[in-house]
């Protein structure tokens, strides 16, 4: 399956109160070769194995795979990741036809908070919410397979 995607930093936490759901998220990756991610997720009581493939040339478009698994082999294979956990808090707002996940992080990548948005085609127009900030669509660096090895506190 071929997921379409933007990302947003956010300027601010307005979206909180336009939020419709609230989900703690734990994720790891089993690898992170740039030709593939194998990422293992627990999100609230589910747990998630996903493998995604190399991104377009503008960062928008790319394979992914995903499998549910028991939240218990999750926190098994979790044990085997590479370093960092990732910890995050997972709000999904509505704005208008489209749901938009906004990722507030903890940990070695507290204070970054990005909004990503589900496309079904890569010339889909959105209605941008205040609260989006600048567009991070392709910059590897905000890839939660890149924060795990160079978490967000340690940028200049």
């Amino acid at each position: 399956m071929i997921e379409i995607e933007r990302k947003f930093l956010v300027k601010s936490d307005a979206f909180k109160a336009e939020a419709s759901t609230k989900t703690l998220l734990t994720q790891g990756f089993l690898n992170t070769h740039k030709a593939r991610t194998v990422r293992v997720r627990i999100k609230g009581e589910k747990g998630f194995l996903t493998v995604k493939g190399i991104s377009s040339k503008d960062g928008l478009s790319r394979f992914e795979w995903e499998k549910d698994i028991s939240k218990t082999d999750a926190e098994s294979l979790l044990k085997l990741c590479e370093p960092t956990i990732i910890e995050k808090v997972r709000y999904e707002v509505t704005i208008g036809k489209h749901v938009f996940e906004v990722d507030e992080f903890f940990g070695d990548n507290e204070g970054l908070i990005i909004a990503e948005v589900e496309l079904s085609s890569e010339h889909e127009t959105i209605k941008k919410p205040d609260w989006l900030g600048a567009e991070v669509t392709g910059q590897i660096q905000y890839y939660n397979s890149q924060l795990s090895k160079q978490p967000y506190n340690t940028w200049k």
